[in-house]
């Protein structure tokens, strides 16, 4: 059943007209827009687990076993929701396409239910358990659920010029750096986590003023986006497409199992590597909440991210996003490597951290660009946009994983014996952690990087989806009616080879639907 909702009244439509890319469109729809929501979480992703093991002191609760067991249940609970919004998604039908609507409703609920994290009432142990694991599916399950996936289709809906497309990745990228990367990894920990300590109260303020700040932010995005390569196919969606058939052609495809599988490495990675974060610079490489040593290895990370705003894209013009994505990985690899070796070496590990930032580059810049193309590529080999499924099946990797990953971290401190700070006359201590914590928490930070790096190296090489994706879209073109589009390059002959498969797919997939129509 469609979800048609209510939304042709002007005060609703896209500030953007043109049918290109505007300059306005990336400013404020994909760089200013998205921050607000885009900075909550990466305070989250970074500090809630801190909230919860330092100012909650719940590492203990269940024998430890809870702040083990509720991430990986909470993140079962995203992983459905997650299916639902993507078919939700895909059977949307508004004057302001599929995936805005859901972005336009994500605003109030990102505010309040960030606002409920942290408001956890200073009552029993099972109050308090009762509020974490509600508030926190709320946020996660729901509402950040229903941002993040409509959000993440904004790139690849805006428009099939690669160009532009690519340049909007980029914005989007640039957004999602600046919070993590500058305001999260510098400004906390240099001004506010000295300040906040173990003060709930002051964690209260400080967290409910992020999640108002990100509701007029994300209604700017909603207004200065749109939905180019919907309306493209508006009065032509075919309802006999079940969801069922969406996600075999998804799961069934070589390219985009690839995608999903180097999405997953990473994020296992990554998800360690920021669970980490705070706890190798309080108890490995610096001092309790020092202020400088977080902030040192974040302007590591940092300065090369500058320095990719005007590098990677050019490169990967030249050589292809696969191609410099994978060349990224090998000094990926290395710097983490090198950061292993020499943990508690300052000056070592700012040198491993910036080789392994300048590595990761290529990935962070043009990733949503890889997935942009792969989801044209597999509406030219079926004939059927899959937007929602796709990024259901994305989101569900991103939420599972760091719900899989927050729950060994946890096991791995209090089985190792973690010590929570607390507060003496007024001021937060913090002990000296045993020298198993501090290894399981190296480990976590630069040791797992290392290996992640080599497999994602592995499965770049299998994902060439770019190469005939300009053939593809002309394709496209002309299954939509364009009898001006013209397809290039057809003599080459990675594409003779393919041409004929999404004839005989895209004729097997027609049939399917017939059955349901």
């Amino acid at each position: 059943m469609n979800r048609q909702l209510p939304l042709s009244n002007r005060v609703f439509s896209s500030r953007v007209r043109a049918q290109d890319v505007t300059a306005g469109e990336k400013w404020l729809g994909y760089l200013l827009g998205p921050s607000g929501a885009l900075l909550l979480n990466a305070v989250l992703a970074t500090y809630l687990n801190v909230y919860y093991t330092d100012v909650l002191n719940l590492t203990g609760v269940w024998g430890g076993l809870f702040l083990m067991v509720f991430p990986i249940v909470s993140k079962v609970i995203d992983a459905i929701t997650n299916v639902i919004m993507g078919n939700i998604i895909d059977k949307t039908r508004t004057a302001q396409g599929k995936a805005r609507p859901w972005l336009l409703l994500s605003a109030p609920l990102v505010t309040i239910t960030g606002i409920l994290l942290f408001t956890v009432p200073s009552g029993s142990e099972t109050l308090q358990v009762w509020w974490v694991m509600i508030s926190y599916n709320l946020y996660y399950s729901l509402a950040y659920t229903i941002f993040n996936m409509s959000h993440n289709l904004m790139v690849p809906l805006s428009t099939r010029n690669t160009t532009q497309r690519g340049s909007l990745g980029v914005f989007n990228q640039i957004s999602t750096i600046m919070m993590s990367g500058i305001l999260v990894a510098l400004v906390f920990p240099m001004v506010f986590m000295p300040m906040l300590g173990v003060d709930k109260g002051k964690w209260i303020t400080l967290m409910s003023a992020l999640s108002i700040i990100a509701l007029p932010l994300t209604l700017l995005e909603y207004y200065f986006t749109k939905e180019r390569v919907t309306e493209e196919a508006a009065g032509a969606e075919n309802d006999s497409v079940t969801f069922i058939l969406r996600l075999k052609i998804i799961l069934t495809d070589k390219y985009m199992l690839v995608t999903f599988a180097y999405f997953l490495i990473y994020t296992i990675g990554t998800s360690f590597k920021n669970l980490g974060l705070v706890y190798y610079c309080n108890y490995v490489l610096g001092s309790y909440n020092d202020g400088v040593t977080q902030m040192l290895i974040s302007v590591i990370g940092g300065v090369p991210m500058g320095i990719g705003i005007f590098a990677v894209w050019p490169l990967a013009k030249r050589f292809g996003k696969r191609n410099v994505t994978l060349a990224g990985f090998v000094l990926y690899a290395l710097g983490s490597a090198i950061c292993w070796m020499f943990p508690a070496s300052m000056v070592i590990v700012l040198i491993g951290q910036f080789i392994k930032n300048i590595g990761g580059l290529p990935c962070a810049y043009v990733f949503m660009a890889l997935f942009a193309d792969d989801l044209d590529h597999l509406e030219w080999k079926s004939g059927v946009r899959c937007d929602g499924v796709a990024m259901s099946v994305y989101n569900i990797i991103a939420v599972a994983t760091v719900g899989v990953c927050t729950g060994i971290f946890n096991w791995l401190l209090a089985q190792t014996g973690y010590i929570a700070p607390s507060i003496v006359d007024g001021l937060t201590v913090a002990a000296v952690q045993p020298d198993a914590v501090r290894s399981a928490i190296t480990f976590s930070f630069v040791g797992l990087e290392v290996f992640t790096g080599l497999v994602l190296i592995l499965l770049l090489f299998f994902l060439n989806v770019e190469k005939t994706i300009a053939q593809k879209q002309a394709v496209i073109k002309q299954l939509q009616g364009d009898e001006n589009a013209v397809i290039p390059g057809s003599d080459d002959p990675l594409w003779r080879r393919e041409q004929p498969q999404g004839e005989a797919y895209r004729a097997k997939i027609a049939a399917e639907m017939q059955k349901h129509a």
